[in-house]
C-alpha cells in the first residue's frame, strides 16, 4: 500500500442497512478505494470515553504536574 504526504485520514458516519454500508452523508470516494470500518457499541459515550482516556493519560496522569498541585496547597 502506497501512501502520500497529502493523503489524510477522513471519518464518516455510516449504518449498516440490509447487509450494506451506507454513508449518513455524501462523499466523492474512487472506485475500489480502501476503508477501515470500526463498528460503534451500542453506548457511543462510553465508547468516545474509553477511546480518549489512552490519549488524556499521558497528558493528565503525569509526575511533571505535581508540581502544581503543590503550588495549590500553598495557596
Amino acid at each position: 500500500m502506497r501512501s502520500h504526504a497529502t493523503d489524510m485520514l477522513k471519518t464518516l458516519w455510516a449504518t449498516m442497512r440490509q447487509g450494506k454500508i451506507e454513508l449518513l452523508e455524501s462523499a466523492e470516494l474512487p472506485e475500489g478505494v480502501m476503508l477501515l470500518v470500526t463498528v460503534l457499541p451500542d453506548d457511543k459515550a462510553q465508547f468516545w470515553m474509553d477511546a480518549i482516556k489512552t490519549s488524556l493519560d499521558p497528558v493528565w496522569d503525569n509526575t511533571d504536574d505535581d508540581v502544581y498541585a503543590r503550588l495549590l496547597l500553598t495557596l
